[in-house]
Parts: structure tokens; C-alpha cells; sequence
């Protein structure tokens, strides 16, 4: 196998620039180059352009798109529409950033994934079809492959549906795989098993993958090269440990420079002895019910017994595997999940016990900040109404005009233009639009925020700004922070204190030094070893 791009080129109507401007690339069997680069780079568009994928508006031209396979040697550019859906999957394949978005909800795994075998092997009976797709489900570590062929997206986690996309990709044996993004969203744990399986699946196959990721930490694990884009264009490429070491060209030093792990932490006041929240043996169950009558048969200990301490000024990290109940607890605090047990004290007062007007009172001060701030923002209303209605139904302000001067002196808090008043959510980038998130949150002067995996999805040099942005608001503003992740990078920069949560309790909890340093748990030690980092790994070779 073989893959060479030569001077591809990418354009769409009334854009100023090309999302792709004369990119070379080069990709032998057995082989793992790396795409990084920030959002908008022109990475995701690369890899659609070489899967015969962008929309119909797009206009593509290359001097040369060939890839050489197991059935003799494509060239992609010009390729009619018929021919390349022929490779794809068989020669080719692509697993996408969110497999809950690319798989069917109305067909079981097993049948989707079954699919490319009745499109590409036609010969194939469905029986032998199904023996196939249960192979490939156990080669890629599915549990129960064969109970699992039946089930439908929504009763897999996250990991079990990253798997089955991975499946799909591989049920015909390509001779090239693009992943784009596969892990962003994964917790610690789960993306180190895609990884080895990538790794694993690759020494046995020889195919070619092209990886495309933000995270130089899969860089490090993963890659035998390394290729940077910035504005469409690849400014630097060569040998893992090469680049990494010793980059040579502005932007890859600059997005290496913005890793936590790289950063010192500025310095400003730490937290106070005085304590803002605690949580006291707080539990959240859900009632399971069955039947026509549907009766409660059992219930799911979400949260089971959470003792937790954010003290004034500080930053308390909550982590955790997808499942352990983080995001459960954060909804418990602000009230929007009512607890089953146990108590919240905020400034004397158990949150936990109040409702109507005195609740709607106290939430103001404990404001939450979503991991997806594009779905937390309301598309229809423009920023000024986003950031000036909240003031209004809680009474802060002394009229239109001073609540107006208020959503300016946000805006400049959180680094956006004051000219952003008038324009609406799809007008910003993501990390605009997370700072939007935040503006929010602090329009009606709240003393407590919890972030939930607000950083995730984010390049490394926004996620610098927005963590810088936190931190600078601990020291101005006096706010305390609950801090949702699985990003133990993140910790290590932002907390000042760490709960490791596992199956709704808290397992670990201690300073960050301690806790990602010294871990005592056996389940925190996994969390922590699984985090690829810079000088993990075979950067070193």
C-alpha cells in the first residue's frame, strides 16, 4: 500500500482562502502518519477529499491522488462518483470523531457493520456475513461479540461504539485507514485500549493509517511521522521523535509550548481555608421500571454516598471514567438533579432541601459552564439578549442600559470584542463560543462554577486560553471551581485538589501533587498510567 497526495487543493465558493492549499503527503503500508493541527486547519477537509466525500459545493484539484492497493493503483482525483464509493470500504476507510452521530439508531450494530460485507462481497451468505462481523467484533475487543451484534448504538458506552466504527472500517480489510479525531472524547482508560488495538491491528493487516488528532500525547504513542497544518498548508512534517524534540517551524513550537504539561502555572492566590461547598453523603438513584405498569423493579446508585470539598478560591477537580457519576454529582449540586440522600451546604444553607424562590435565589450564585457550548447556547438569541436576560429576571441592573454596559464589561472579561453584542452563537469559533459559555455563567455574579469537560473538544491553544481565563478569574473575581475532566494534563495545571470518582463513590481524593503523583488506588494508578504523554511512549526511539 501506498498513498501519495501531491499539491491538493481544496476550495469552496465565497470562502477568501482554500480549506486546503496545495498539500503533499506521503503514506507507505505498516506506516502511522499523524495529522495535527488546530480547528479549521484544513485536516478533517484532507481526509474527506481523499474519500471521494466533500460536498457537492467543494471543488477539488491535485497533481496527484493515487493510492496504490492489494487490486492495483487508484488515482483519486477526478475519480467518478461510482468508482470511489467501490473503494471505499474496501480499499479504503474512515472511522469518524463521534461514532453516536455516525451509526444508524434504528439498526443493530451488527446488521450496519454487516452491510459493507453485502455491498463489497455480495457472494457472501448472511450467515457467513454474521460470522464475519462477529470475527472482526472480537478482533477489535468488543465484550460478547456475539450478543453484541443485536444491539442497538444507545446500549453501547462510549469506548463499545468507538469499536464497532472501528469494526466497520476493518470488516473488509482495507488497505488504508484515516481516523479522524477517534479518541477525542474517550475517557483515559478507553483511549488507550483503541490505541494498542489500532497498533495491534495494524502489525497484523499492514495497512496504512493516517491519524488525525489535536493531542500530542496520541502523537507521541502513535506515530511514525508526524505532518502540521496550519491555514490548509502543511508548514513542517518529518520523523516522530524529530519533530517533537526539536520542531522547527513557529507554529508547531507554538502549539507544543500551549500543552499543559509545558506550562508553568501563573501565579496568583491559592485557595482559602474557608470552605464554599460541602457535600455530604450524597447520593442520586434512578428507579428502574418494567412491565406494562411500568413498575419500579430496582433502582441505579448513579451517586452513592459523595462526600466532596470545594474551599472558597479554590479549584477542585472531579475525574473520572464516562459512567463514575461526575456529571450526575455537578446536577445534584446546582439542583438540577434532585438528590435521593445526603446534603449540600452552600453559606449555611442546605441546597439540597430547598425549592421554588428560595432555590431560584440561592442558584444564582452556583453557575455551570457545558462541556458543548454550541448546544448550551440558544441560536436564536443574540449575545446581548443572552447575557442581559438573566440579569433581568433575577433583578440585576437598574435598567436596559446598565445591563447592556454589564454585557460589555463580560465580554471584555472573557477576551471577546464588545462589537460581539449583535451577533449570535454561529458566528463564533468553538473556543469563542466556550468563552460565551462562561460570559454567561458570570453575567449574574456567581461565587461558584462547575465546569463540565469544557475543554475536551478543544485545540490545545484554546484550551490554554480558557484554562488561563479560569485561573485568572479564581484571582480577580474570588470565584471557586468545580472542575469536571478526564484530562489529567488539565489537573495537573488548574487544581489545586483531586476526587477520583468509580461507579457513583469517591475512590481518591487529595491534593494534585499527591493524587497524580503518588496515587493510592489501584483504580486511580490505571487512570494515571493511561495518559499518553510527551515522554512516553516511542518519541524517544
Amino acid at each position: 500500500m501506498r498513498l501519495t497526495v501531491s499539491n491538493l487543493r481544496v476550495t469552496f465558493p465565497n470562502a477568501e482562502e482554500p480549506a486546503v492549499a496545495g498539500v503533499d503527503l506521503e503514506l507507505a503500508g505498516g506506516e502511522t502518519l499523524c495529522l495535527v493541527g488546530e480547528s479549521g486547519s484544513g485536516k478533517s477537509v484532507t481526509a474527506l477529499a481523499l474519500m471521494g466525500l466533500l460536498p457537492g459545493r467543494a471543488r477539488m484539484s491535485a497533481g496527484a491522488l493515487t493510492l496504490e492497493h492489494g487490486g492495483g493503483t487508484s488515482e483519486l482525483a477526478g475519480l467518478a462518483a461510482e468508482a470511489h464509493r467501490r473503494l471505499r470500504g474496501r480499499r479504503m476507510a474512515m472511522i469518524f470523531q463521534e461514532p453516536m452521530t455516525s451509526l444508524n439508531p434504528v439498526m443493530t450494530v451488527g446488521e450496519q457493520v454487516r452491510e459493507v460485507l453485502t455491498i463489497h462481497q455480495p457472494a457472501l451468505t448472511a450467515a457467513e456475513g454474521r460470522v464475519r462481523v462477529e470475527a472482526v467484533f472480537a478482533q477489535v475487543r468488543l465484550p460478547e461479540p456475539q450478543q453484541r451484534y443485536d444491539e442497538y448504538p444507545h446500549r453501547l458506552s462510549g469506548g463499545q461504539r468507538q469499536r464497532v466504527m472501528i469494526a466497520m472500517a476493518l470488516v473488509a480489510e482495507p488497505d488504508l485507514l484515516i481516523a479522524d479525531e477517534p479518541t477525542t472524547a474517550l475517557d483515559v482508560t478507553v483511549q488507550a485500549e483503541i490505541l494498542e488495538l489500532l497498533r495491534d491491528l495494524q502489525a497484523r493487516t499492514g495497512m496504512g493509517l493516517l491519524f488525525i488528532t489535536h493531542d500530542f500525547g496520541v502523537v507521541a504513542a502513535i506515530a511514525d511521522r508526524v505532518a502540521v497544518m496550519r491555514r490548509g498548508q502543511v508548514v513542517e512534517s518529518g520523523a516522530r521523535a524529530e519533530l517533537l524534540q526539536r520542531p522547527q517551524h513557529a507554529y508547531t513550537r507554538a502549539l507544543l509550548d500551549a500543552l499543559p504539561e509545558r506550562r508553568p502555572r501563573p501565579e496568583g492566590p491559592g485557595p482559602g481555608s474557608e470552605v464554599a461547598l460541602k457535600v455530604r453523603d450524597l447520593a442520586v438513584h434512578f428507579p428502574v421500571r418494567r412491565g406494562v405498569l411500568r413498575r419500579t423493579v430496582g433502582h441505579v446508585r448513579a451517586v452513592d454516598g459523595v462526600d466532596l470539598t470545594v474551599r472558597r478560591g479554590g479549584i477542585t477537580a472531579l475525574v473520572g471514567e464516562s459512567g463514575s457519576g461526575k456529571s450526575t454529582v455537578a446536577r445534584a449540586i446546582l439542583r438540577l438533579e434532585r438528590p435521593t440522600a445526603g446534603s449540600v451546604w452552600w453559606e449555611g444553607e442546605d441546597l439540597a432541601r430547598l425549592d421554588g424562590t428560595e432555590l431560584r435565589r440561592r442558584r444564582r450564585h452556583l453557575q455551570a459552564v457545558f462541556q458543548d457550548p454550541y448546544s448550551a447556547l440558544n441560536p436564536r438569541l443574540s449575545v446581548a439578549t443572552m447575557l442581559t436576560e438573566p440579569m433581568a429576571v433575577h433583578g440585576l441592573g437598574r435598567d436596559v442600559a446598565d445591563r447592556l454596559d454589564r454585557a460589555r464589561r463580560l465580554l471584555e472579561l472573557v477576551d471577546l470584542p464588545a462589537d460581539s453584542l449583535d451577533r449570535y452563537a454561529h458566528a463564533f469559533s468553538g473556543g469563542q463560543r466556550q468563552r460565551l459559555g462562561i460570559a454567561r455563567a458570570l453575567a449574574l455574579e456567581p461565587r461558584f462554577l462547575v465546569c463540565d469537560e469544557i475543554t475536551s473538544a478543544l485545540d490545545v491553544s484554546v484550551q490554554a486560553g480558557i484554562l488561563d481565563l479560569l485561573l485568572r478569574l479564581r484571582a480577580e473575581e474570588g470565584l471557586s471551581l468545580l472542575f469536571i475532566t478526564h484530562d489529567l494534563g488539565v489537573v495537573g495545571y488548574l487544581a489545586d485538589e483531586v476526587a477520583v470518582m468509580e461507579a457513583g463513590r469517591i475512590v481518591e481524593y487529595g491534593t494534585t501533587d499527591q493524587v497524580l503523583h503518588s496515587p493510592r488506588e489501584t483504580y486511580t494508578q490505571r487512570l494515571v498510567a493511561a495518559v499518553p504523554r510527551m515522554g512516553d511512549g516511542r518519541e524517544s526511539e
